[in-house]
């Protein structure tokens, strides 16, 4: 009774996964990316929508004005930044990301060998262009 019972089970196994490698087979065609596009520009529009409709609103002077941990504001908020800050936040930004490119590309070198050493090499002189030019403009330099 045992055996009839687990080799109903392989059998059922092998049946769905069958089923699976079938489904799995299937390429996506560009109808399916533009079903994916709809849906997800009304999941965000809905939830928009959705959150504009049914949030409880209140109009008054305080909302307008800038929050600066309690303390009554003094002048004019709108303050001019030096645009290094922000050159300088770029750049880091260029570099931080570049970090989530090479643990993919330190995990497979191993296995796809010389093409993927000479890919890294282009990414990292195309990089380090970006960093000669952040240099040359004085966005290392720290006001």
């Amino acid at each position: 009774m045992v055996f009839i019972s687990f080799t109903n089970d392989i059998n059922h196994f092998l049946k769905t996964s069958r089923i699976l490698l079938s489904i799995r087979n299937i390429t996506m065609g560009s109808s399916a990316l533009i079903l994916l596009l709809i849906c997800g520009i009304a999941f965000a529009g809905g939830g928009i929508i959705l959150s504009w409709a049914v949030a409880k609103r209140s109009f008054n002077f305080q909302k307008g004005e800038p929050y600066e941990c309690g303390i009554p504001t003094t002048g004019n908020s709108w303050v001019q930044f030096n645009v290094g800050y922000y050159l300088f936040a770029l750049i880091f930004l260029i570099f931080d990301v570049e970090l989530i490119f090479l643990y993919p590309w330190a995990v497979v070198v191993k296995e796809v060998g010389m093409p993927a050493l000479f890919e890294i090499i282009v990414f990292m002189l195309v990089l380090f262009m970006g960093l000669l030019y952040g240099w040359k403009k004085g966005a290392l330099k720290w006001m």
